[in-house]
């Protein structure tokens, strides 16, 4: 049809609702890209663009009667038939929803008519199977589910409310957005669905009785929301927490004027974005069929190319192809599935105490950018609400977690829920909110406040450290009284009381103490290779000389009392014939143990990491405990062999008497080192050697102070009883 200047008309149909103020500019940006349009000679010339707007109420059947609508001559209900003065109809742009747009399309995809969505994207929609003519003017809106999740994540909000509109659409929100937001630590509050609003005057009571049950905001059970909808639905949550009485159905008498400026947006919505969008893809691609038709000369259903013959179908081949840039400088175009290839734009909305509002942009979400890089964000733009009194509002089950805590499940609460439990010994958080605690390396430990893996110490029985002064300096005292005993014994080598128990034996007994009294040096100081093969085998193999010239002294007091008795057949034994045999045999089956030990696990210097928390202890690994506790054992062997006989032999005549000392030593002795066992497995690092050590000079000072300290104070301070007379009338 031709217009009176003689121009081809076209009408491009858009279904749209009326008298609500935030949709008034949707029609302003449908007219005003029809009129820049039609006013451009460089697009669509000779032509002009005319469009038609229709109401749906948000309701099913109106939508549907409406579509039909379309097909049937003006003002005549009747599809499929159509008047030759009626316009060609090309494209329909809605609707603003996702259900009315696939009501509308499941209408339109039987005419094969293009058709432009301007709002929300159907989730689990798919354009190119179901509804071959349906244009997306907006992302798919998985990609803003993503970019809500990173930008949830940036703020480290993990307890929210969901609210979604109570349509298929929110169902199959619901049914994508739950396990997304599980799979990312986030957990709901509540989830809840809105009623859906409608401007069908019939319905609207109901739709304020619904309200009455969505108190949401007065429970405040979070700080955040995610709210999926459209702006009624935000609408919803103002009305439904706002008194019962100032809630005020429209009565179809208000003036445009008269409404208050700040239900007006000045700058342009995403909406109407869309729509202008939407009118110039259809434009270009009709200008693309025009300028295809004169460089080929086609024809068009049999007749010479003209812009009003097109048919609707015939635009789908070049939609899918076009680009172009419109006014503002970005770029349109579809991908294969007929979806915009755009982003989002992060917008905060800065309210006002007059209930005006403005826009601001402070960031953007571009689906094509790489893996988590595809939300950016300017936080200085951020502008929160006043009522949060710091910077950064929280929504939180509880308060997050202090670095020294990890986070422990509440049994029967969501995961979001949980308790903090401090980090154990050894183990860190160094960040808010860990899902467990972190294991220090060998070589360091946790602080007190459990945030920190500090260095361990390296230590050892020093010769620096009180400790070990101690017990070098005793060492040192027994080692040197032993050799005074030796020289005392040796400048009164022929006194009776000297020789009356084989001096020769009493010489070696004490030359074998004086030495383990300095075999303990070698269990002072920092462990070497050295001072860890000789500390244990020196130790063994001396202990057990003196242990065997204890045994030999037993038993040459018990043999030489035999002796005495007539027709003692090992009489000839009392003496150096026994004594050697015993000292040779019990000290080579010691050397022996430790040249085996030696042979077939050395004990070498290492560092004990884990026996105690907060140190490197350095010691002597032992190589094979079981050689160890061979050579200790055998140890006690012979003190048990030497008290067996002493114990039995103690009330011998008085001439013979040394066995009660001897015996009275071996008991110290025994008890010692039977102590000493548990002692040595109880206790950690360095003290495990004190430990030894001590045991060591005690059970050595014992056998000196038990046999030699009665001796000495005859030889030294009472020398009138160191007469053969006497040694044979008194008990020594």
């Amino acid at each position: 049809m031709r217009d009176n200047d003689g121009s081809k008309t076209l009408l491009v149909q858009t279904k749209k609702a009326i008298s609500v103020p935030k949709y008034y500019q949707n029609i302003l940006a449908l007219a005003y890209a029809v009129k820049e349009i039609n006013e451009n000679p460089n697009l669509l010339p000779n032509s002009t663009l005319g469009f038609y707007i229709l109401n749906n109420y948000y309701i099913s059947r109106m939508t549907y009667k409406a579509t039909l609508n379309l097909f049937s001559t003006q003002h005549q209900f009747i599809p499929n038939f159509r008047s030759r003065t009626q316009k060609t109809l090309i494209a329909v742009i809605g609707g603003q929803v996702s259900e009315i747009s696939d009501n509308i399309a499941t209408i339109l995809a039987t005419y094969k008519v293009p058709q432009f969505t301007y709002g929300s994207f159907s989730p689990g929609q798919d354009s190119e199977n179901v509804f071959p003519p349906l244009y997306q003017m907006v992302p798919n809106e998985v990609y803003q589910y993503k970019g809500i999740v990173q930008l949830l994540h940036h703020f480290r909000w993990t307890w929210i409310g969901l609210l979604a509109a109570d349509d298929n659409r929110g169902e199959i929100f619901l049914q994508i957005i739950i396990p997304m937001f599980s799979q990312n630590g986030i957990c709901f509050a509540f989830i809840q669905k809105l009623p859906k609003r409608t401007y069908m005057p019939e319905l609207i009571d109901l739709f304020i009785e619904q309200l009455e049950t969505y108190p949401l905001l007065r429970e405040n059970k979070a700080n955040v929301y995610f709210v999926l909808g459209e702006r009624s639905s935000l609408s919803v949550l103002r009305i439904s927490n706002a008194p019962e009485e100032d809630i005020k159905a429209c009565t179809g008498e208000e003036k445009l004027e008269n409404l208050p400026g700040t239900l007006f947006e000045m700058s342009m919505t995403g909406h109407s974005y869309n729509i202008y969008n939407a009118v110039y893809a259809v434009a270009h691609a009709l200008h693309a069929i025009y300028v295809s038709g004169l460089k080929h000369g086609r024809l068009m259903n049999g007749r010479n190319l003209e812009i009003q013959n097109v048919q609707p179908w015939q635009l789908h081949h070049f939609v899918q192809r076009i680009i172009f840039n419109n006014s503002g400088g970005d770029t349109v175009h579809f991908d294969e599935k007929g979806e915009l290839i755009t982003g989002f734009d992060v917008t905060n909305w800065v309210t006002f105490p007059n209930s005006s509002f403005v826009r601001v942009k402070v960031g953007s979400m571009e689906p094509q950018a790489s893996p988590r890089k595809e939300l950016t964000l300017n936080d200085t733009k951020i502008v929160w609400h006043r009522r949060f009194q710091q910077m950064l509002p929280l929504s939180v089950c509880n308060e997050r977690c202090k670095p020294g805590y990890s986070r422990k499940k509440k049994e029967g609460e969501k995961f979001c829920c949980y308790d903090c439990a401090q980090c154990p010994d050894r183990m860190i958080s160094n960040q808010e909110d860990m899902d467990a605690c972190i294991k220090c390396s060998e070589d360091h430990h946790s602080n007190m406040d459990k945030n920190q893996c500090i260095p361990k110490m390296i230590t050892y029985l020093s010769y620096k450290e009180p400790l070990g002064i101690i017990l070098a300096t005793m060492a040192i005292s027994c080692s040197a009284l032993t050799a005074l005993v030796l020289v005392i014994f040796m400048q009164h080598h022929d006194t009776p009381i000297v020789k009356a128990n084989n001096r020769n034996l009493s010489y070696l007994l004490l030359v074998s103490l004086f030495l383990c009294f300095l075999c303990s040096l070698l269990f002072i100081g920092q462990p070497v290779r050295v001072t860890c093969l000789l500390r244990q085998t020196a130790f063994g193999i001396v202990f057990s000389v003196a242990l065997s010239s204890v045994l030999a002294k037993t038993t040459n007091v018990v043999l030489a009392f035999m002796a005495n008795k007539p027709g003692f057949a090992m009489r000839k034994w009392v003496g150096k014939r026994l004594s050697n045999p015993i000292l040779f045999s019990c000290s080579v089956i010691q050397a022996g143990l430790c040249t085996l030990w030696l042979s077939i696990c050395p004990p070498f210097p290492d560092l004990d990491m884990h026996s105690v928390d907060r140190e490197i202890v350095m010691e002597c690994n032992e190589g094979s405990n079981v050689m160890f506790y061979c050579v200790l054992g055998y140890l006690g062997f012979l003190a048990i062999a030497s008290f067996t006989v002493a114990f039995f032999a103690r009330k011998l005549p008085d001439s013979f008497n040394e066995a009660k000392f001897i015996s009275f030593s071996m008991l110290v002795f025994c008890s010692v080192w039977l102590s000493f066992v548990p002692t040595y497995l109880s206790t950690k690092g360095k003290y495990m050697v004190a430990v030894e050590v001590f045991s060591i000079l005690s059970s050595s000072a014992g056998l000196l102070g038990c046999i030699f300290s009665p001796k000495c104070y005859i030889i030294v301070l009472r020398p009138d009883l160191n007469n053969k007379k006497q040694l044979l009338r008194r008990k020594i």
